[in-house]
């Protein structure tokens, strides 16, 4: 225990004595939790919509002005020349052209009449599909007004919608738990890593080999002072997160300091797997982010794991973030329990112990 504890003082004061990695520990998670959110949004806005308006009617104007006052279309160009509006959505000014034909509001009156055209930029497929989305949403709202006032019933007054468990929509509640992985990830996955590579690169580590100091206790002593920051970690982050965006766990805290703890103890014994098998920092830095670039891509941080194919979302049965990501999500929007979400736990414990074993049999001690 002695041995230990001195290992611990060590490790603490090799981080106290780095000029910039207290500033990392301190500053990173709070700008990330402070910006990212804003930047990380799968919210499509500014869609720029050009009407060509060939009938110049009421209707026509009630569409405009509807498309003019929503939150995510913005009216770019209103012309009667369908040409001009084409060569701006092929010159990237314009993203949707709305055409209204002749006679469209007489049409309406007296016969089935010509059909809305509406044409999308798709280059970019998301805004195309979303933009698309929002401009048939927006004209369908006008035109059931216009039917709204010749008839005393209001459709839309029959429905009624509810959003369960995020009832605004806000699409960064949605990723704030996410950030909060890809922090653990980044701090308490590289860092021990790179601690690991420093003190072979710099002959510290051959020190050590030749004690009688164990594996177990050499890499508990990598491995504990890292477990600390990253419950440092989700604790600034749950305050970023309660303070600037209004976002609290409608679940357990525990629950989720519980799943964090699982999963730091994962991530930071992977880590020390890879640095156990690396010479160079370059070489972990490599090998890191080739498995960080599956994580955040296929354990659901970004993308639903549901609209993977099944072959993927079979893979992601092997990826620890997809279970902590389950666990935050759920805690923090639906208000979760423990008992509910005890298959991810128990996924989360059998990473921890292997990668944490693994990480303790694959340090070479050459005596």
């Amino acid at each position: 225990m002695k041995v230990f504890i001195a290992l611990l003082q060590k490790e603490f004061l090799q981080i106290r004595r780095n000029s910039f990695l207290p500033r990392l520990i301190i500053a990173f998670p709070i700008l990330v939790m402070l910006l990212m959110p804003l930047i990380m949004t799968m919210d499509v806005r500014n869609v720029n919509i050009a009407i060509v308006d060939l009938d110049h009617s009421s209707t026509s104007h009630r569409i405009a002005s509807h498309i003019n006052a929503s939150e995510y279309l913005s009216l770019a160009q209103s012309t009667a020349e369908y040409p001009l509006a084409l060569d701006a959505l092929k010159h990237g000014d314009i993203d949707i052209i709305v055409q209204i034909p002749n006679n469209f509001e007489r049409d309406m009156t007296i016969s089935t009449p010509e059909r809305i055209s509406i044409t999308a930029n798709a280059v970019n497929a998301t805004k195309g599909s979303m933009g698309l989305q929002y401009t048939v949403q927006t004209i369908a709202k006008a035109l059931a007004e216009l039917q709204c006032e010749k008839s005393p019933i209001n459709v839309q007054e029959l429905l009624t919608v509810e959003n369960r468990y995020n009832p605004t929509l806000n699409y960064r509640y949605y990723m704030i738990p996410a950030l909060m992985i890809i922090l653990f990830i980044l701090i308490c996955g590289f860092l021990p890593a790179l601690s690991i590579v420093g003190e072979k690169e710099s002959g510290t580590i051959e020190q050590i080999n030749v004690t009688p100091i164990s594996k177990l206790t050499f890499t508990l002593s990598k491995l504990v002072p890292y477990w600390i920051i990253g419950l440092f970690v989700v604790t600034v982050a749950m305050i970023v997160a309660r303070l600037v965006y209004g976002l609290s766990p409608v679940g357990s805290v525990a629950t989720i300091y519980f799943g964090a703890i699982l999963f730091i103890f994962t991530i930071s014994g992977f880590s020390i797997t890879i640095a156990n098998f690396s010479d160079t920092m370059q070489q972990t830095m490599f090998v890191m982010f080739f498995f960080v670039m599956i994580f955040m891509l296929l354990s659901g941080l970004l993308t639903p794991i549901d609209s993977m194919p099944q072959w993927a979302q079979r893979f992601t049965l092997l990826l620890p973030p997809r279970y902590l990501v389950e666990i935050l999500r759920s805690v923090y929007l639906k208000g979760t329990t423990f008992i509910e979400l005890w298959p991810n736990f128990v996924a989360l414990g059998i990473f921890a112990i292997f990668f944490n074993t693994l990480a303790a049999l694959t340090y070479k001690k050459q005596a």
